[in-house]
């Protein structure tokens, strides 16, 4: 006769096979909080290496010139004083280094965003004979570093005569290649059966782009904001090379200036420090704005 298994000895055999192998799970997963605790530690670690320059120029800032001389990398100004900010706004040029880029960067930032959406429009929807070469003709700019165009565009400046003028500023710096670059490959991203609606309905090239593309590119356009805004507001190359009076001073040459010693004597560490956490507030509050909607891909998505 063949014995049968009573349910019991099943049950009991199932436990006795099932219990060997939850300490083994147990250990893995203690081994991967390890991994992940040891992960986040250096993480950490390499977030404070990052941040302390960061911090030490704040620090700095509020600090007496003896003070910063004697401890530069303190992080506790002993004595806290406001000297350097108050010297920076009411004896020096910083306002109008400030009026000067701001009045850039706002006008660099609105006309990129337009030109370069035309611009990427054009490259990724419309056929007309060159387009290739007009695309291999950005890439190949993308490609040149700019210090190698700052002769070239002096001349041109110069030529046009629009040097040493808000113009000289503020046209040069109304499209880059990367920046149609990225509207270019965002239009193709989006389906043309989205433009056929309206072109049955009679709207123009134009009309299309304006009133059913480019609302939804809103990802791309805000990626070009911040792209814009940044790097117009830290431009230093363009204006050395775009002027020369005082009163066309921005921030970046201006501070390139304080950093070098041309407008004061000694070290200065708390008046330069505090120019340049000055500088960095209006793009860490852009990005900090805008972050969370860099290239979403998710939105303007159409199902065809």
């Amino acid at each position: 006769m063949t014995a049968t298994a009573s349910p019991q000895t099943t049950v009991l055999a199932e436990q006795r096979v099932d219990g060997p192998t939850r300490p083994a799970k147990h250990r893995m997963s203690a081994k991967t909080l390890r991994w992940q605790i040891g992960l986040y530690v250096l993480l950490l670690v390499l977030a404070l290496v990052y941040i302390y320059p960061f911090l030490v120029q704040v620090a700095t800032s509020f600090k007496t010139d003896a003070a910063a001389a004697a401890d530069p990398i303190s992080l506790v100004p002993q004595p806290f004083t406001w000297a350097a900010y108050e010297r920076l706004f009411l004896n020096s040029d910083f306002p109008v280094w400030f009026g000067n880029s701001v009045v850039v960067t706002v006008f660099v930032t609105a006309g990129r965003v337009f030109f370069n959406s035309l611009a990427g429009y054009a490259l990724a929807r419309l056929q007309f004979r060159g387009r290739g070469i007009v695309f291999a003709g950005l890439v190949a700019v993308m490609a040149v570093p700019a210090v190698v165009l700052l002769i070239p565009k002096f001349l041109v400046i110069n030529q046009l005569g629009m040097y040493d003028s808000y113009a000289g500023m503020i046209l040069p710096l109304l499209v880059d290649a990367a920046g149609v670059f990225i509207m270019k490959n965002f239009f193709e991203s989006i389906p043309p059966s989205v433009e056929e609606q309206a072109r049955i309905d009679g709207a123009g090239t134009f009309r299309i782009f304006w009133s059913v593309v480019l609302p939804m590119a809103r990802p791309a356009l805000i990626t070009i904001v911040i792209l814009s805004f940044q790097g117009s507001w830290n431009e230093l190359s363009h204006f050395v090379i775009s002027t020369q009076s005082p009163e066309l001073t921005t921030l970046t040459k201006g501070v390139a200036s304080l950093a070098s010693g041309q407008l004061s004597q000694g070290s200065q560490f708390p008046l330069k420090l505090a120019a340049a956490a000055l500088m960095t507030i209006p793009v860490a509050v852009v990005f900090f704005i805008f972050q969370r909607r860099i290239m979403n891909a998710s939105e303007g998505a159409v199902k065809e």
